[in-house]
């Protein structure tokens, strides 16, 4: 029998809720991906979705001309790049899609540029729900070429694709993006409890808002998981999130602009994190307030 024909070889660091959904995709798409994560268990999921898998970062990078990378911290980042760049191959294209400081995907670039390497900063817009079905947005920054010829890859799992310049405005967009959904997630969850005490059933709440002018994709996507009271099926870990709003308050900081609103979200999360909710959705923060509001929830709304 003929081996199946390929739209090409792509590769994929970081195989977590992220990078597990855009592997997966790619391989339903026609693409052959070549995948690593140091985590043995998210390498068995990945496997399991038809991923070929290998050691490490710089295996991926010697099997494919194109890598993208979704890695849960800076260091990763180094770590991966640095590999990378020992292997001494010829000249890869790296879509960096995280969510880290400018500063650190400015040093992973160089690095990969002195060894004869492209990096796109192209962080995604979306949740870990949004991946699973490709309804994700990318916004990527840097070299054209190298984003035109990522574009074919990034359709495979998502379903659109912005050049927003010179490298880093992917990450000044994401910041953006984030801030809103930061505010979104949590204006969300005091509208659910608000109607929650107020005696409202939490189901007809979220078809309600849906249908008004209140809504946002934040309320359809984590309403759903409040009106329930369940966070185990995690699009976003909080303690994740929690890393995300650092890099964005930090940066709003940096260049002077005040940010309110998004400030007062943040106790909250922390909060959160306190209660031990670090590993659970960040739609957990419905919890947080309900506890706060003293919401008595009825045992048909929680099923």
């Amino acid at each position: 029998m003929a081996a199946r024909k390929t739209k090409g070889t792509v590769g994929v660091i970081g195989l977590g809720i992220m990078g597990g959904a855009f592997a997966k995709n790619l391989v339903e798409a026609g693409w052959r991906v070549i995948g690593y994560d140091i985590s043995a268990a998210k390498r068995r999921e990945a496997k399991r979705a038809g991923v070929e898998l290998v050691n490490d970062a710089a295996a991926v990078a010697a099997a494919a001309p194109i890598i993208l990378t979704s890695l849960p911290k800076p260091q990763a980042l180094a770590d991966t790049v640095r590999k990378i760049a020992a292997a001494k191959l010829k000249g890869k294209v790296v879509a960096e899609m995280s969510t880290f400081t400018i500063s650190d995907k400015e040093k992973a670039e160089r690095v990969l540029r002195k060894a004869g390497h492209i990096m796109i900063d192209c962080p995604v817009s979306g949740t870990g729900s949004q991946a699973k079905s490709r309804d994700l947005v990318f916004y990527a920054s840097g070299d054209t070429k190298a984003i035109a010829r990522l574009r074919p890859v990034l359709m495979g799992f998502g379903r659109n694709v912005f050049n927003v310049g010179q490298f880093g405005n992917g990450s000044r967009m994401k910041y953006v993006a984030n801030l809103l959904v930061a505010i979104n997630n949590v204006a969300s969850a005091e509208a659910m409890v608000l109607g929650m005490k107020a005696g409202l059933d939490p189901r007809m709440i979220v078809d309600l808002v849906t249908a008004g002018a209140g809504n946002s994709r934040v309320f359809e996507l984590r309403a759903p998981m409040m009106a329930k009271g369940r966070y185990d099926d995690v699009t976003m870990k909080i303690s994740v999130w929690d890393k995300d709003m650092q890099v964005i308050g930090d940066y709003a900081r940096k260049i002077r602009v005040p940010t309110p609103v998004f400030n007062s979200t943040k106790g909250i999360y922390v909060k959160a994190m306190k209660s031990g909710l670090g590993g659970r959705d960040t739609a957990a923060v419905c919890a947080v307030l309900e506890k706060m509001a003293k919401v008595k929830r009825r045992r048909q709304a929680a099923l």
